[in-house]
């Protein structure tokens, strides 16, 4: 689920628009009405979307871009005039009068990516030590060497047996290790 924190300097505004998103199936997770708030929220949060009008009571929507944490995005609520400048420093926005499909749209589509964003990041290899390498490596000669097998046939075998068992390919090594020793 992707976390959606409403800031805005006004609080009936925030409020205003979290009514309105909750209406449309959107669910909100805060809303604030200071920048700082709202970066203190996405401080806890992994990830989500900070809905947010060009000035705050306390910054501007430039100052909660610099400091948005990894896995935010910033969707900005403007007049026209300030959509091409948001624009042209990546932040997604939507232009007031506000059209609520328009903004649910864009939701969606935002979450969408983040979700795909944290997908990307949790796929990528681990980064195991020296240590685990070599306890991988000494299970792969081990299997070499009592079934003749090939180095890749080795490292299939406790890959499968890594995924059967639910734990890591060093559990799985060092379980081989344990058995054949």
């Amino acid at each position: 689920m992707t976390n959606i924190i409403v800031v805005f300097p006004k609080i009936e505004d925030a409020k205003n628009i979290k009514n309105l998103l909750m209406r449309n199936g959107v669910q909100v997770t805060v809303v604030c009405n200071s920048g700082a708030q709202a970066l203190s929220y996405a401080d806890e949060f992994h990830n989500g979307i900070i809905i947010s009008g060009y000035r705050l009571k306390d910054m501007m929507y430039t100052d909660l871009l610099v400091d948005l944490p990894r896995g935010f995005s910033l969707l900005l609520i403007t007049s026209n005039l300030h959509v091409e400048e948001a624009s042209q420093m990546g932040v997604m926005c939507v232009s007031m009068p506000v059209k609520i499909q328009h903004l649910v749209q864009t939701i969606f589509m935002m979450s969408e990516e983040i979700e795909r964003a944290r997908r990307r990041r949790k796929e990528k290899p681990v980064k195991r030590s020296s240590e685990d390498r070599q306890v991988i490596e000494t299970a792969k000669e081990l299997l070499i060497e009592r079934n003749h097998m090939t180095e890749q046939e080795a490292h299939r075998y406790i890959q499968k047996c890594s995924m059967d068992s639910g734990t890591g390919m060093v559990e799985s090594a060092k379980m081989i290790l344990s058995i054949y020793r």
